[in-house]
């Protein structure tokens, strides 16, 4: 129903205007005594075989919702009810931005893709926290923290720690989000010196808590061979606990969308199908460096339950969607849970 009758009106309002439609909706929803239950109960798939321990945290199964769909921590109760094994919120900044200019959010359907150059638009980590210190206990939430645009690279560094220490007694992990597209020369700090950087003052910071929490690294599917080696030898040096791969790609290739509609959408980071086989080359590529050592996090692609064992079955020991979120619907979470039980694979 949700593909033959929702979506089609879901896509006839613009993606950005209809994800606040629909989250506000859910919210609203969520209210009515009664409804949270019944969620749970028609989404969740509550099985013992589906539970996962990575990076110490103990997971209720191993699909995840990606970073950038409750940026500001507004909705995670209501999608952790919809079968989420965990929400990973943000990207988070030290102050609020309001993002690029709109639109910024383009659909692919002949590509089930998705654009975006929305540029880590968020309310910024203490209106985040305001809402987090109302989370129920149970739901596993990942903190996907960034720069602003104003910062330059040079003094990125502070942003990180600012955001990172506000946000620690309110996640359960976090995520270095230097591989995002759409803010200027962000990538740049992929490199392996400034990265290296980055990571090591994290970890300098958690060694003073009294709660040790993962520190995980998002990476681009764009980097070269000898990048993703790098990251490589950078996650064995650092003893970092977790890599998510991949973010959205700025390639363009093999898409069906024409030519001219592409170039009228203009900048931005590509996710969805298009990216599904690339995602899963460096998930693959990076389990064969780092085998169990260094667990990753797979996102990229994934529609259906046969994408996400594709990526299981490459390394990942968890994976998160969104994209094929928006085009199958909510049912999707349950049909990936239920096909993971079916195939058996175990974490």
């Amino acid at each position: 129903m949700y593909k033959s009758l929702i979506r089609p009106l879901l896509f006839l309002v613009s993606p950005e205007r209809v994800h606040h439609m629909v989250m506000g909706l859910l919210k609203f929803a969520h209210s009515i005594p009664g409804v949270p239950l019944l969620m749970s109960s028609i989404y969740k798939v509550d099985d013992p075989k589906l539970r996962r321990t990575v990076f110490g945290i103990d997971f209720p199964n191993p699909v995840g919702l990606a970073a950038g769909f409750d940026k500001d921590a507004r909705f995670f109760k209501e999608l952790g009810d919809l079968g989420f094994g965990f929400i990973e919120i943000g990207t988070l900044t030290p102050k609020g931005q309001p993002g690029n200019d709109k639109p910024r959010m383009f659909r692919l359907p002949a590509d089930k893709g998705l654009i975006n150059r929305m540029g880590f638009n968020n309310q910024g980590v203490d209106h985040a926290i305001q809402r987090l210190r109302r989370r129920k206990p149970g739901l596993i939430i990942g903190g996907n923290i960034g720069k602003n645009k104003v910062t330059s690279n040079e003094q990125a560094l502070e942003d990180y720690i600012i955001t990172f220490n506000k946000l620690y007694d309110h996640v359960d992990y976090f995520v270095v989000n230097v591989s995002s597209p759409n803010t200027p020369n962000l990538r740049d700090l992929q490199d392996k010196e400034p990265l290296s950087r980055i990571i090591l003052a994290l970890m300098k910071e958690r060694t003073e808590k009294s709660v040790h929490k993962p520190i995980l690294l998002k990476i681009a599917p764009d980097l070269t061979e000898g990048q993703l080696d790098d990251i490589v030898e950078l996650s064995l040096q650092t003893g970092l606990d977790g890599l998510i791969a991949t973010n959205t790609t700025i390639s363009r290739e093999k898409l069906r969308t024409p030519k001219g509609r592409i170039e009228e959408i203009g900048a931005g980071g590509l996710s969805g199908a298009p990216v599904r086989d690339r995602s899963t080359e460096v998930v693959r590529y990076l389990f064969h460096k780092l085998g169990n050592e260094v667990p990753i996090i797979a996102v990229g692609g994934i529609f259906t339950a046969e994408d996400a064992l594709q990526k299981l079955n490459a390394g990942a020991k968890l994976v998160q969607v969104y994209t094929g979120f928006i085009y199958e619907g909510p049912g999707m979470i349950k049909r990936i849970n239920k096909g993971i039980l079916k195939k058996g694979i175990n974490g």
